[in-house]
């Protein structure tokens, strides 16, 4: 039964490590591509003996995992967004963990209350602006970005991907509905172009003068500076922390959570537990230009030299319960549009 089951697996999802397999296991369903993620698999199992296989699934994971049923051998779910996080356990598709190490680990904002995911590493939802055509204080607050003064100037990808439901979420914890829908209308009032793109396409524009500021993760950056042909878009941009007015600068988290038909829960537990450690986190953080969460843990010296800011304070389960509200308001408005 086991075998066939392995076999099962192994024949629809990409491996990030093959068999042969040894005496335990954890199977992984993951929005975060293997390569991204094999230091801290490799430092696992060269700690605990437990092998770890990788399934790459950019979309239709909740699908999925809906379709195996009780016959799924998908142990933890990693993803890159809370949006992501939230809308599986909406599904039913994970299970609560208790655990004194994770709670050590994973400061209170940054887990679920009910322990259906855990935090790993967070990125900020910024602005990137034009070194040339934008002074230091231009911009400092969400806010400011509904500005007329920014008309045609602001490129962003559409407003219904992740990362920005994630944003316009956190503008309805801090503006309300109205609030929101107001600063939606705004924000498309300033678009230089029909949103469009990711989140590097928007650097690529800043460069190519088509607008001056754009909204985007800091982590962009990192991955760009280390790109031979991307190098020159990032350098023609400063990072900019905005901040809601009163609060702080809005962030989002990479996370797992335990699936809830997991066939290996105790060595899914010890692998969740050494994500959140804080070696490994640093590990992590530093692979994907992200900020470790950890207590005592630090980020990678590069994405230190962004400056520093201050996360706001909202418990992002707060913020999902209320992407439902900003897809509709963003659809209201015909953001896309």
């Amino acid at each position: 039964m086991f075998s066939k089951f392995k076999s099962a697996f192994l024949a629809t999802t990409a491996l990030a490590v093959a068999t042969p397999v040894l005496a335990e296991e954890v199977n992984v369903y993951s929005y975060r591509q293997p390569e991204l993620i094999k230091p801290l698999t490799d430092a696992f199992t060269e700690e605990t003996g437990i092998e770890v296989n990788v399934a790459y699934l950019k979309k239709g994971m909740i699908e999925r995992m809906t379709a195996e049923g009780t016959r799924s051998p998908a142990d933890l779910v990693l993803t890159v967004d809370i949006s992501r996080l939230s809308a599986v356990v909406e599904a039913g598709l994970t299970q609560p963990v208790e655990s004194d190490v994770l709670k050590a680990n994973v400061p209170s904002l940054y887990h679920d209350p009910d322990g259906e995911w855990w935090g790993l590493t967070t990125r900020a939802r910024i602005v990137y602006a034009s070194k040339d055509r934008v002074q230091e204080g231009e911009v400092t607050t969400y806010e400011d970005l509904a500005d007329p003064k920014w008309k045609g100037r602001i490129c962003t990808r559409s407003g219904t991907n992740a990362y920005n439901v994630a944003l316009t979420s956190a503008v309805i914890h801090h503006l309300g509905e109205d609030g929101a829908k107001a600063w939606l209308e705004g924000v498309k009032d300033n678009l230089a172009r029909k949103p469009q793109g990711n989140d590097r396409a928007q650097v690529k524009a800043i460069w190519a003068g088509e607008c001056d500021i754009a909204i985007g993760n800091t982590y962009y950056m990192g991955k760009m500076l280390n790109d031979d042909e991307q190098k020159e878009w990032a350098e023609s941009v400063n990072v900019v922390f905005p901040t809601f007015e009163g609060a702080g600068t809005h962030v989002n988290i990479s996370g797992v959570a335990m699936a809830k038909h997991a066939p290996h829960p105790e060595a899914a537990l010890k692998m969740m537990e050494f994500l959140t450690s804080p070696k490994a986190q640093e590990v992590y953080a530093k692979a994907n230009f992200e900020y470790p969460i950890a207590p005592g843990s630090e980020a990678d010296a590069l994405v230190q030299s962004w400056g520093d800011f201050t996360a706001d304070d909202v418990n992002l389960m707060t913020l999902a319960e209320k992407r439902s509200m900003a897809l509709k308001l963003t659809e209201e408005v015909d953001f896309d549009g």
